[in-house]
């Protein structure tokens, strides 16, 4: 374990020796070195969502919204390691050469537990999907895999965005996100919570808007009253970048830069990301600030420094730079995109038999292009494989493989002198030419992502609606319309309607941002050399949906996400088809009180006791193939008028299952679980009745009319 209170003890030592002005230096993102005291300049500022980002070489895993497809905790935690010894090696290797730039410490702004309430969202897809409590189990385990559990940490990981933020990005530095008590500590708090509270995550990110009145990066509430105070956190606070700026520019709640920066720092906000803090010691001289409140935060950070062995010697420093993108690093990150990829549709036709097709046409803005393979704050990878080099190199010498581009991702014509649709002729020709077309489309990080991102093509990053941009849309039409059987590739971070493609396609596979190398999952998972396993980690809505929710302004969770959704999706939370056919058969019930509680194998004890629920299922692979799966349950609170209004995810587990294998499956149900919140914000249980429902899906009707198959339904009383 840790020894914070020592590296305190020694962060309040160095600190004391500072000036004043040295220690104002220190609160910058590019702290400075401070020769004289032999301490080296520092650069807080390092990404990490989907490997090392930025800062050259590294290995390249699928965006986080396909981690999230993954249902993987186990992965995730791995992936945090790879994150950790990367940026290690890297930080060692930069360092050695006095390099100590942006993008190459060892205090990493991920993971981004946001929740995806709305579809609309740009950058939803750097979060791990619409659910509190999946965002919550992965959250956890990527900062553990960064933080480790030595005595030095590893690395640090940081939650951000705290708190209440998924949009609308054009608005974020003016917007204030207001919202009910019961919908912050049901839906916006409970991953914040999980990572402070089970991971001790080191480091907190404020968000650029206000939440119910009050600048994220300086409120009360989150800040002092719940992050510092409720739930103890110990680590540093961070600003999101140039998010104090908005104080006086576009929230409008100071007037002047010095007292932003007071501001900011009053309410525990210890690093500015931006340039706010410069007015630090103007701010002193207003009397707006205290030397000892430039002392706290200064302490805080050299604490982080001092926990992370900056100033010592320790094991981690002779991680050598050849770990960086190494043989088992790139394996992890293969395996991470095939537990990534969802199957929406199959008719039969995958996986595709070589034996039976001599002509595969390959079509689409997203089938060769590296851009759309990594997503947004990625790193650089040595080598990529496209979906069409991918589908080149399995079909070998014995299938021929033609290509179009078919369309451009988005305007209306590839050359800039050719008339509009210049490549849909070329895409019909390629389509009529071939037994089978593999259709790629989707968007990529220049039509979803942050405001203002290099390229964006719609300037906020939020999408309009959520069909594909019309260039596509009528490339999907024109090819849907001949005898050519067509496996839709759909390549984006988020909700697509694509129930034209759901009407006509011969399958649909959902592959999200898949990584530098993902071209070659693809193509192992069309061909069959894998399974796909991927579930949905948000609710694909019909775009005709998007009128019947609340405004993209409003917070409230009414008819958002699948907990609270009132129609019919399009392909539901959880869900996702594999090659085999794997069934949920039976389902036993332990109630337990503690640790050892595995060894009453009973039915539910019917009494008021705290404590949780062990699911115990049994589950078979009845098809002819091998394929992993996601073993879900959710629970319906049966009296609360404070319940969810449909269920709500409660445990899953991964498995893979060799053809006619079965196993047991146990899943912890935590007694959480079993709580509301009700509309001040308090969390308890107030219900005796509950309905488990376990399968590989939800249990709503959708699901169940894609899948033909019901999960096990189990009462318990508490």
């Amino acid at each position: 374990m840790r020894n914070r209170v020592e590296a305190r003890q020694r962060a309040e030592e160095l600190v004391s020796k500072m000036t004043l002005e040295e220690k104002a230096s220190q609160l910058r993102y590019d702290a400075p070195a401070v020769s004289r005291l032999g301490v080296p300049a520092y650069n807080w500022w390092n990404e990490a969502l989907h490997g090392v980002a930025r800062a050259g070489t590294a290995t390249s895993f699928p965006q986080a919204i396909g981690m999230a497809a993954a249902f993987d905790k186990d992965l995730m935690k791995q992936v945090g390691e790879v994150v950790a010894e990367e940026g290690r090696a890297k930080y060692n290797a930069c360092s050695s050469e006095g390099d100590r730039d942006i993008y190459k410490g060892l205090t990493f702004w991920s993971p981004n537990v946001n929740i995806f309430r709305d579809p609309r969202w740009g950058r939803g897809h750097e979060t791990y999907g619409e659910d509190p409590y999946l965002t919550s189990r992965l959250g956890v385990s990527f900062v553990e895999g960064v933080q480790g559990d030595g005595p030095v940490m590893k690395a640090a990981a940081c939650a951000k965005h705290f708190a209440v933020h998924s949009g609308p990005e054009n608005l974020r530095h003016e917007f204030d996100a207001r919202v009910t008590e019961k919908d912050l500590w049901e839906t916006y708090l409970p991953a914040f919570e999980a990572c402070v509270q089970e991971a001790e995550v080191e480091a907190v990110m404020g968000a650029y808007n206000r939440t119910n009145g009050e600048p994220c990066c300086a409120n009360s509430v989150l800040m002092e009253d719940i992050l510092r105070g409720k739930w103890g956190f110990q680590g540093h606070f961070v600003s999101d970048c140039w998010a104090i700026r908005d104080f006086h520019t576009g929230h409008m709640v100071t007037d002047t830069a010095p007292e932003s920066a007071a501001l900011a720092l009053k309410k525990g906000c210890d690093v500015n990301c931006g340039n706010t803090y410069l007015h630090i010691l103007k701010a002193l001289q207003q009397g707006l600030v205290t030397e000892d409140d430039i002392t706290k935060a200064a302490v805080r950070l050299f604490t982080t420094r001092y926990v992370l062995g900056l100033f010592d010697e320790t094991e981690y420093d002779e991680i050598p730079y050849d770990r960086v993108e190494c043989k088992e690093h790139l394996e992890l990150a293969q395996k991470a995109a095939e537990e990534s990829m969802v199957l929406l549709k199959n008719d039969g036709t995958l996986p595709i038999s070589k034996g039976k097709i001599k002509t595969i046409g390959v079509i689409g803005p997203n089938a060769n292009s590296r851009q759309v393979m990594i997503g947004n704050y990625h790193g650089t990878s040595s080598r990529y494989k496209t979906v069409l080099e991918g589908i080149q190199d399995e079909a070998g010498d014995d299938i021929r493989v033609l290509y179009s581009e078919g369309c451009h991702l988005y305007v209306d014509r590839v050359e800039k002198l050719a008339v509009r649709q210049d490549r849909l002729s070329e895409a019909s020709i390629v389509a009529k030419n071939s037994d089978l077309v593999v259709l790629c489309v989707g968007l990529d990080e220049t039509l979803e992502g942050e405001e203002f991102d290099q390229g964006n093509a719609y300037g906020s990053g939020d999408k309009k609606d959520l069909l594909l941009p019309e260039v596509q849309r009528e490339l999907m039409d024109t090819v849907l319309a001949l005898d050519t059987p067509v496996i839709v590739c759909l390549m984006a971070g988020s909700a697509i309607d694509v129930s034209a493609a759901d009407e006509k396609a011969a399958a649909i596979l959902q592959t999200w941002y898949p990584g530098a190398g993902g071209g070659k999952t693809v193509a192992d998972v069309l061909f069959g050399n894998v399974s796909p396993s991927g579930k949905l980690p948000v609710t694909f809505y019909y775009n005709e949906d998007l009128e019947h929710m609340p405004e993209f302004t409003d917070y409230s969770m009414e008819n958002r996400t699948y907990r609270y959704f009132e129609g019919k999706p399009l392909y539901p939370f959880g869900y996702g088809l594999n090659y085999g056919d794997n069934r949920v058969t039976e389902v036993k019930i332990v109630k337990t009180q503690g640790a050892d509680s595995k060894a009453a194998n009973e039915k539910c004890v019917e009494e008021n006791t705290a404590g949780s629920v062990h699911v115990i299922a049994k589950v078979k692979n009845m098809g002819d193939m091998a394929s992993g799966d996601v073993i879900q349950v959710y629970i319906k609170d049966m009296e609360s008028r404070y319940a969810v209004k449909n269920h709500k995810l409660c445990g899953f587990e991964r498995v893979d299952l060799a053809p006619g294998e079965e196993k047991e499956v146990e899943i912890l149900i935590p007694e959480d679980a079993f709580t509301i919140v009700d509309e001040e914000g308090k969390k308890y249980r107030d219900s005796s009745s509950f309905k488990l429902y376990v399968g590989t899906s939800q249990p709503d009707e959708r699901s169940v009319e894609l899948t033909g198959v019901d999960p096990i339904v189990v009462d318990v009383r508490l």
